[in-house]
């Protein structure tokens, strides 16, 4: 575990459900890696699609190109931490460079920003991997958990709005987490839940009704 790790809201230490998402995101950047793939889709499996998912995200993909942008790692769906306005991307429509964020619920990676990933080498201090992304673009508030990680240059961006959402939220009637509702990492004994859990709180900014974007078929 990254020495010194705790929770910012709950104040507890990391679970054995956050370990096991860390894995199962590392072992996928790690075969994006090894199997030379250029640019690739992840998705958690509770994750909700908004309308026409599929015709947003190719036309995004088709500006990007366009607009030959330089970049690691693009949420698709994401909890905004900040309320700050966040920088618009110039020639890629409903695209903003991504500030502190919670979630990995879904996002676009490119064969770099899985190497950058794991040339951090985090399973040798490893924390929530929604917390690490926010350290590897630097965009993480906490400087002695960033202190950990000399390389921090992850270019990170974020579609605006958001085309996926979580299924469900902090707690849901009969819905359990397989992070928040766990036990502590090292220590089966001691088991955890929704008690000070702020990461997945349904109505922050990123859960705001917002526009969509235009040219998108209706009916």
């Amino acid at each position: 575990m990254l020495p010194g790790y705790y929770d910012p809201f709950s104040g507890r230490t990391l679970t054995k459900g956050e370990v096991g998402c860390f894995l199962s995101h590392y072992y996928i950047w790690k075969e994006i890696v090894a199997r030379g793939l250029e640019k690739s889709v992840v998705f958690e499996d509770d994750v909700r699609f908004e309308a026409y998912f599929k015709v947003r995200l190719m036309r995004l993909m088709e500006e990007l190109e366009w607009a030959q942008l330089d970049w690691d790692l693009i949420y698709l769906g994401r909890k905004q931490v900040n309320l700050d306005d966040e920088e618009p991307v110039e020639d890629v429509r409903n695209l903003v460079v991504a500030e502190y964020s919670y979630w990995t619920l879904a996002y676009i990676i490119s064969q770099r920003g899985a190497q950058k990933l794991i040339a951090a080498e985090p399973l040798s201090k490893m924390l929530p991997v929604d917390e690490f992304l926010p350290i590897m673009s630097d965009k993480h508030p906490n400087k002695d958990y960033k202190q950990h990680f000399a390389i921090r240059d992850l270019l990170v961006y974020s579609v605006h709005p958001l085309l996926a959402y979580p299924t469900h939220y902090t707690g849901d009637s009969k819905w359990l987490s397989d992070t928040e509702t766990s036990t502590i990492w090292d220590d089966d004994s001691k088991k955890t839940d929704w008690s000070g859990s702020q990461k997945t709180l349904k109505g922050s900014r990123s859960n705001a009704a917002l526009p969509a974007p235009d040219s998108v078929p209706s009916g």
